[in-house]
């Protein structure tokens, strides 16, 4: 079992500038480097202050893989659907020459309809630009004289420079949040899977990787498959300290990403289907029940080792779990500490991750 950072910055310029987030950022990187950690993952979005603060992941990463040495440096995810194939695969390429190999590329669909309103993307196209998108970048890395006939990304014949460090390219995840014929499909296709646990339950995220894993064997893909689970934890050695913190900022997470989609009370798109119920959802979030299903991390190192334990017997224990330790505005001396534990306390049970350096 691995394990890694991710990046998803739930706040605004009221609980932290942009530049001290950015700051804090690479100072955790170059902790988990220095631990051992697998990867540090950074997501994309726009406008508000549910991830707004990342709006181009290849910007963060690139400046995380100068001041590291090892840790992989991964999308999670970039959205073909708001860039011009050329422009993403040629970012993507330099990123993974820049990091000497360190990439790991996640592309994802975007939910929000707030994001695509503003770049002029109709949701309707999502799926098909998606697809598209992953397509064209894996073809600009790999093959010469390229030629779109995409009406959204009509282009060619293309070259490109650079080429990616990796060869043929960069490992290609596919992000999925509640969509099983996503995941067949990065299988059959041998791509691997980013996903969230969140807004999906226990039994359909285990029917999600069941039906991967199987899509994958069927294709006749024999690389072993990367799975990325993404988890919030809250980690310290003084519990009710780290529970009341725990509580405090995963209501700040509800609270902005109730916001972030209140659009879809009024959207509704059939590549979509049962996204307008996300509203009903996000309110109706409960903390202690959270903790309790294990869709939250938090607690002593002890506590959340049994955490870790009981999703790697749900879930597998062949997964890489990406994991958000410096959530909301939290103390930056509080996340130095859970990126120190985690590595020292909790890790070492599952793999063999350094951290005499920690």
């Amino acid at each position: 079992m691995r394990f890694g950072l991710t990046f998803f910055p739930v706040i605004g310029p009221d609980e932290k500038s942009p530049s001290t987030y950015y700051d804090e950022c690479l100072e955790l990187s170059r902790l988990a480097d220095a631990a051992g950690y697998e990867h540090v993952q950074v997501v994309e979005h726009y406008f508000s202050s549910y991830g707004g603060y990342s709006p181009d992941p290849v910007t963060l990463l690139t400046a995380i893989a100068a001041a590291t040495k090892s840790i992989r440096v991964t999308t999670g995810a970039v959205v073909p659907a708001f860039t011009h194939p050329i422009k993403l695969a040629g970012k993507l390429a330099m990123l993974d020459n820049l990091s000497h190999g360190r990439l790991d590329v996640g592309f994802g669909r975007a939910f929000l309809p707030e994001e695509f309103a503003a770049f002029g993307v109709p949701m309707s196209e999502s799926r098909s630009r998606f697809a598209q998108g992953v397509e064209l970048c894996r073809r600009l890395w790999t093959e010469d004289d390229v030629v779109s006939e995409y009406e959204w990304a009509a282009f060619g014949p293309v070259t490109m420079l650079p080429r990616p460090y990796q060869s043929p390219h960069p490992p290609i995840f596919v992000a999925s949040t509640t969509s099983a014929e996503s995941c067949a499909a990065a299988g059959r296709a041998g791509y691997h899977l980013q996903v969230v646990p969140t807004v999906t339950s226990r039994e359909s995220l285990q029917d999600m990787l069941a039906i991967y894993r199987k899509a994958r064997i069927e294709a006749g893909h024999q690389e072993p498959p990367r799975i990325q689970i993404k988890y919030t934890c809250y980690l310290g050695e003084d519990r009710a300290r780290v529970l009341e913190q725990a509580r405090r900022w995963e209501h700040n997470y509800i609270e902005k990403m109730t916001g972030a989609v209140a659009s879809w009370g009024q959207t509704r798109s059939a590549d979509y289907p049962g996204y307008e119920q996300l509203v009903a959802k996000v309110a109706k979030y409960d903390f202690d029940k959270s903790l309790a299903d294990n869709k939250v991390f938090a607690g002593t190192p002890d506590e959340v080792g049994e955490q870790v334990a009981t999703v790697a017997e749900w879930f597998g224990d062949d997964v890489t779990l990406s994991l958000q330790l410096n959530p909301g505005a939290l103390p930056l001396p509080d996340a130095r500490t859970a990126v120190r534990l985690f590595a020292e306390q909790v890790a070492p049970r599952f793999t063999s991750i350094a951290t005499s350096a920690v």
